[in-house]
């Protein structure tokens, strides 16, 4: 098969690789679209150090089921799939439980580190476990069924979120999944959704997505304006998407006395945190990690059209144009979102 190998850092070329044979609880899919994540981005500099070459890199993927494995005999041949990119034992408590995403044992399609090395779905063909998949129903497109894992991100966030029915939000970074964040919220029953982002662009998709207000910091006291807007008391909830100091302050100090503060981002191991903020407020620090069981609820979303995914498509790419695309991915080329890759084509 065609795939798309990190042979090194920033150096990614379509190779010819063995196609992936299922395992007995397995299926083999042929991957029709893969979206470029941020933390490929982050893989492909080194940076995360999860994504050691070499690696095919991809976890946000949908397709068509190709071939199955002895032990996963009912799912037929061309079935039309997306699928949970976290592999869980199944067997651990936290599994047992059904808290998948903390398994002690979990691997992610497309990731190298340390404990595990797994293949993903830059790609013509994956393999992916039977009881990670979800039916795509058929009037949703392939672009859009992969950017299902991003959505299962962003709603399971708010699941974990103490959200009611009129509170105001504030989303502090609207990168992809701050803008999944955003509507996420909105359908959870927020009344007001403010969006915080160095990038216009972004605050301006941010608007269309329903966003009441946005906020730069860089024009703007953030801080100050959000007390304004809210009697000077603060906002019920933040959200923070980014993973960095500035965006967590920013966080904890537009969130009102008792209020929330969830930490969705994770682009720094550690910050510095503002603890006496935090206490003398008596602010809630809810911690969220990829997804668990959203995924046909967030499908579901959108099919319905709740939470709206091709406006953060930025382009759909093949194998070949991949590594330019990546190129412009890092250097932050304005006006960039998503690019979907199709290894088909």
């Amino acid at each position: 098969m065609k795939a798309l190998l990190l042979e090194e850092y920033k150096k990614l070329r379509v190779a010819d690789m063995p196609d992936p044979e299922a395992a007995a609880d397995e299926v083999r899919i042929k991957v029709e679209a893969c979206g470029i994540c941020g933390s490929d981005i982050h893989g492909y500099d080194g940076s995360s150090g999860r994504r050691k070459p070499p690696i095919i890199m991809g976890h946000e993927a949908a397709g068509v089921v190709e071939s199955v494995g002895i032990d996963a005999s009912d799912i037929a041949p061309g079935t039309r799939v997306t699928f949970n990119p976290m592999l869980s034992c199944g067997e651990c408590e936290y599994c047992k439980r059904g808290e998948t995403n903390l398994c002690n044992s979990r691997m992610v399609l497309g990731v190298s580190c340390d404990e595990f090395h797994r293949h993903g779905a830059f790609a013509e063909y994956v393999t992916v476990p039977a009881r990670n998949l979800y039916p795509v129903p058929n009037e949703v497109p392939f672009e859009h069924a992969c950017m299902t894992e991003p959505v299962t991100v962003a709603t399971h966030a708010i699941n974990r979120t103490p959200v009611q029915d009129g509170d105001t939000a504030v989303v502090v970074g609207s990168g992809m999944i701050g803008l999944l964040t955003v509507q996420a919220l909105l359908v959870a029953g927020c009344s007001k959704v403010i969006a915080v982002d160095l990038s216009n662009d972004k605050l301006k998709v941010a608007k269309e997505l329903g966003a009441e207000h946005t906020l730069n910091p860089k024009d703007d006291d953030v801080v100050a304006k959000i007390l304004e807007m809210t009697n000077g008391n603060g906002a019920d909830i933040a959200v923070e998407v980014v993973g960095a100091t500035p965006t967590l302050q920013t966080a904890i100090e537009v969130t009102r006395r008792g209020g929330s503060v969830t930490l969705v981002g994770n682009l720094a191991p550690t910050v510095d945190f503002a603890m006496q903020a935090a206490v003398t407020r008596e602010l809630t620090l809810y911690g969220s990690c990829a997804s668990n069981s959203e995924f046909p609820s967030a499908l579901k979303l959108m099919q319905d059209g709740k939470i709206k995914v091709d406006p953060l498509i930025t382009a759909t790419a093949s194998l070949e144009e991949c590594p330019g695309w990546f190129d412009r991915l890092y250097s932050g080329e304005d006006g960039l979102m998503k690019v979907i890759v199709k290894p088909g084509e």
